[in-house]
């Protein structure tokens, strides 16, 4: 599975941040089921609980470790 799994530097998270509506001091890597949608609804993970199928983990610092397409076979 190492293979196939994407760095996503700068997280696609929802957490709490303490900045400005839409402002943030680091490039943000687009979710790339976003980006095969056309759209913004899905996050990797939100306050600590993981909700999509291709989430893998977070590396230091704040890298996504992503599957997408194939589905995170060991996901429970």
């Amino acid at each position: 599975m190492t293979d196939i799994i994407r760095k996503l530097p700068g997280a696609n998270m929802d957490i709490d941040l303490a900045t400005s509506p839409g402002v943030l001091d680091w490039t943000q890597t687009p979710c790339p089921w976003n980006v095969a949608e056309g759209g913004t609804a899905h996050r990797c993970a939100i306050k600590n609980i993981s909700i999509c199928p291709f989430f893998c983990g977070i590396e230091y610092l704040d890298t996504v470790l992503c599957s997408y397409p194939v589905e995170n076979p060991l996901r429970k």
